[in-house]
């Protein structure tokens, strides 16, 4: 019986479900690159901060 459940709850879901208009998407399309950025930096700095020590010693 869960199957069949789970089976509504997509179902329920997808008539819900809309396409985003073109601003709704260039916004989250902005958001999402943002934050792949920043946490990019995040990653850049920390191989840096563990870089450096090598480089002076």
């Amino acid at each position: 019986m869960k199957i069949r459940e789970g089976l509504r709850n997509c179902i329920r879901v997808l008539k819900v479900a809309r396409k985003p208009d073109r601003e709704e998407f260039f916004e989250a399309a902005k958001i999402t690159g943002l934050g792949i950025i920043v946490i990019g930096m995040i990653g850049f700095i920390i191989f840096l901060l563990f870089r450096i020590p090598t480089m002076v010693g």
